[in-house]
């Protein structure tokens, strides 16, 4: 008797009666258990957190480093931290905005240098696009091919980029040709790599099906290969473009003229003028530029590659705007209602 009271309940149940004595119902069980919810662990490894967790975090960042500005740029003369030739204050930036923001003056007006600044990366990066890509694709479809690049892409992605400055002027002199074949020679090794990179990690059942269905070379490079690499090939020129952005004020310290000369010569006055008003309000201008830029480009990418990035897309504020905005200037037809002829 002893020994079978220790025994557990269902220990001579059949497995039928076991399992569906396991099964309790949500009435049974304490309250404690049916309303324990799991737990938001805010630091727990690579776990997503809610969107406005993020935005918080973020805003907090931001509010970090401007009360940071303020403090060390508290009081006048001695009492601060920074003097003003080493960083102005909030206020003595503020001050000096409607300077840069003066229409009659375009060599100085800072939207009109970023315009500037902004053409030529535009025209320079196209220019890479336009002969980087075809070599990537061809060079990591064929190895022969990318074994030939292969010496001329490790020299162009070590070499420093200031020491590109001395070879451009020399081959192109200092008109816009010169800012032009900058950004190209700094970023078109890159996108050769890149584009290598995006083909070479196409995995080879793709490549095997498409040749047990038939497809020719020709077919499996364009039908195949070039359409699964793109989404790589698309995100790293997103953060590529935003280096060449940096690249081009390297190159933009001479200018002849009253036009813009862009931002790089707009920092190099304030720099000799000793005006760090200006080189303050440039620095905050171009990130939000710049991630203005890289938002647009993201937007582009969701759109042009759905079927990778159409869970990603459903979350991002900037694609759901772009999808209101298109839908105000493109509506689908309304589907044709049928006429009964009875």
């Amino acid at each position: 008797m002893t020994e079978q009271a220790e025994h557990s309940p269902g220990e001579n149940l059949t497995p039928a009666e076991q399992s569906a004595s396991a099964e309790v119902p949500p009435h049974a069980l304490p309250s404690s258990v049916v309303d324990k919810k799991p737990r938001l662990r805010v630091l727990a490894l690579r776990s997503e957190i809610p969107r406005w967790l993020m935005i918080t975090a973020g805003c907090v960042s931001v509010a970090i480093c401007a009360l940071l500005w303020w403090w060390t740029t508290l009081g006048s003369g001695e009492e601060r931290i920074l003097g003003h030739s080493q960083l102005p204050s909030v206020a003595e930036t503020w001050e000096r905005l409607p300077e840069l923001l003066d229409l009659e003056s375009p060599k100085r007006h800072i939207w009109d240098n970023m315009i500037v600044s902004l053409k030529r990366v535009i025209i320079g990066f196209s220019l890479a696009l336009l002969v980087g890509i075809p070599i990537g694709v061809v060079a990591g479809c064929f190895p022969l091919i990318g074994s030939f690049f292969a010496p001329l892409i490790l020299f162009g992605r070590n070499i420093p980029i200031a020491a590109l400055i001395p070879l451009v002027l020399a081959l192109f002199g200092t008109d816009e040709m010169q800012k032009y074949m900058f950004i190209f020679v700094a970023c078109v090794a890159f996108i050769i790599a890149d584009t290598i990179d995006a083909v070479s990690e196409v995995a080879q059942r793709y490549v095997e099906t498409a040749l047990t269905l038939g497809a020719s070379r020709l077919q499996i490079v364009f039908k195949v290969l070039v359409p699964l690499a793109m989404p790589m090939v698309f995100n790293s020129l997103r953060v590529l473009f935003g280096l060449a952005f940096g690249y081009i004020m390297l190159v933009e310290i001479m200018h002849e003229g009253e036009e813009a000369g862009g931002l790089g010569f707009l920092l190099n006055i304030a720099r000799r003028r000793g005006l760090t008003e200006y080189t303050m309000i440039i620095i905050l201008t171009i990130p939000l530029v710049a991630y203005v830029i890289d938002q647009l480009l993201y937007v582009t990418q969701c759109w042009f590659f759905r079927w990778k990035y159409g869970k990603e897309a459903e979350r991002s504020t900037a694609f759901r705007l772009s999808r209101h905005v298109l839908r105000l200037f493109w509506r689908r037809a309304p589907a044709p209602v049928a006429v009964s002829t009875e």
